[in-house]
């Protein structure tokens, strides 16, 4: 089994604790089923939010899924001019027999614009 790097973002339409709960989410199931993985798979997930969004962590949206027991962080996404606004990232680092090609990185809604030569 390898040790393996899944990327995602989502773009919330607004800066609220439950829209980016639901949300985000949704962005971890969808990196989840669609690479074929189970919560037991994480090893670890890193989150970052643009500088634009401050109602709350996004790792309460993994802890409200129940991964509990996995290290998350969250950063602050860098504040660069012209960037996409209200955008989370994770970084999840996996264990899977999945090859680096076979892994599928999401980005939901608008968020597919800022990886179209990765997002599927």
């Amino acid at each position: 089994m390898a040790v393996r790097a899944v990327r995602g973002a989502v773009q919330l339409e607004r800066d609220d604790a439950q829209h980016m709960q639901e949300q985000v989410g949704e962005l971890l199931t969808a990196v989840l089923e669609r690479n074929g993985l189970l919560p037991d798979d994480l090893i670890s997930v890193w989150f970052t939010a643009t500088p634009d969004l401050h109602s709350d962590f996004p790792a309460a949206a993994a802890r409200a899924l129940g991964i509990t027991d996995v290290p998350l962080i969250c950063a602050q996404e860098l504040d660069i001019n012209g960037a996409m606004e209200r955008v989370v990232r994770v970084l999840a680092h996996v264990e899977t027999d999945l090859s680096k090609a076979g892994i599928a990185h999401v980005y939901l809604g608008a968020a597919g614009a800022l990886r179209k030569d990765i997002a599927q």
